[in-house]
């Protein structure tokens, strides 16, 4: 009796175990949390990622934006999060850069997160707005020699940050940033007449720019704007290689996220990187495409806070609060 009451017991778990059996990852929406607000490169681009990415996965993938802090609070919350790949964080180079700059360290970037993938770059143009008195960056750093000129940032600790900072530091001039928390409000500031000059995305202000609103001089990078090929490069001018820097645009995950879901969320990625409509709508916003898987995305990572963190100390960039 004892022998027949375990073999029905043996049989009745083995009668339950495929009910309990987890469904396949995805088997509910992902969050894709933006760290920026809504409207700005950052917000575009992901948006753009998602909807390949959820015909992939056959599950939503849902843009959450969760700005604060130039990127930090969002990521925090992902990498603090739980880790099973429902969700994910689209980040800039500032995922990198304004911990560093802000010097504080709520997320560890090389250590708390696995990339998924790399998207690509995209030319980051120095600009001014339409009324100012200059047509080439050299005629703007004569009218901004002994002005006390403000300029936009779209977070501190950004690209657009570190680098006017750094061309103020180069010529001498008395520019000081205004911080906003994204891309979006700045360009409002820029073509309202509040803020003379700033680093844009071509992503983010791309209309305005080629409307001439809002006039591009010099731009990072080494290969220019595609859709802007009169516009130089600032190593072209002359400019240390520094200037030759143009960040990055990927996906991340937390680092403890399971293996065979990290897989997936890198099959879906890759997929949208290959859709000729995803890749002819970055090429349209002077996006430049450019996949990396995630070995060679944390390879490049990891080179990349090395030259940030040198600059970074080089021009003494801080920023309280």
């Amino acid at each position: 009796m004892l022998q027949r009451r375990l073999l029905l017991a043996a049989g009745g778990t083995l009668l339950a175990a495929p009910a309990i059996a987890q469904a396949p990852f995805p088997n509910k929406p992902i969050r894709m949390v933006v760290p920026l607000p809504p409207g700005g490169a950052t917000d575009i681009w992901a948006r753009l990622m998602a909807e390949p990415m959820s015909q992939f996965l056959g599950q939503p993938v849902v843009i959450e934006n969760r700005p604060g802090a130039g990127g930090m609070v969002g990521s925090e919350q992902v990498a603090r999060g739980a880790a099973d790949g429902y969700s994910i964080l689209f980040h800039i180079a500032s995922f990198i850069q304004t911990p560093v700059v802000l010097k504080r360290f709520p997320y560890q970037p090389l250590e708390d997160f696995v990339p998924v993938g790399k998207m690509g770059t995209t030319p980051l143009p120095f600009c001014v707005r339409e009324d100012i008195p200059a047509r080439t960056l050299a005629e703007f750093i004569a009218y901004a020699r002994g002005k006390n000129l403000v300029y936009g940032t779209y977070s501190p600790g950004s690209s657009g940050h570190a680098f006017a900072q750094l061309l103020s530091n180069i010529e001498g001039l008395d520019m000081t940033p205004l911080h906003y928390r994204g891309e979006a409000p700045m360009l409002l500031d820029v073509l309202g007449g509040r803020v003379p000059c700033a680093f844009h995305s071509m992503t983010g202000s791309g209309d305005p720019i080629r409307s001439g609103r809002v006039r591009p001089l010099a731009t990072l990078g080494r290969d220019g704007i595609p859709s802007q090929r009169q516009v130089p490069t600032f190593v072209s001018l002359g400019y240390p290689g520094d200037f030759a820097n143009s960040g990055s645009v990927g996906v991340f995950a937390p680092v403890r996220t399971p293996q065979e879901v990290h897989a997936r969320l890198v099959e879906a990625f890759h997929h949208a990187m290959t859709r000729p409509a995803v890749l002819a709508r970055l090429a349209e916003l002077d996006t430049i495409a450019a996949y990396l898987p995630p070995a060679a995305y944390r390879a490049e990572l990891a080179e990349y806070m090395q030259f940030w963190s040198g600059l970074v100390e080089r021009i003494g960039l801080t920023v309280e609060g």
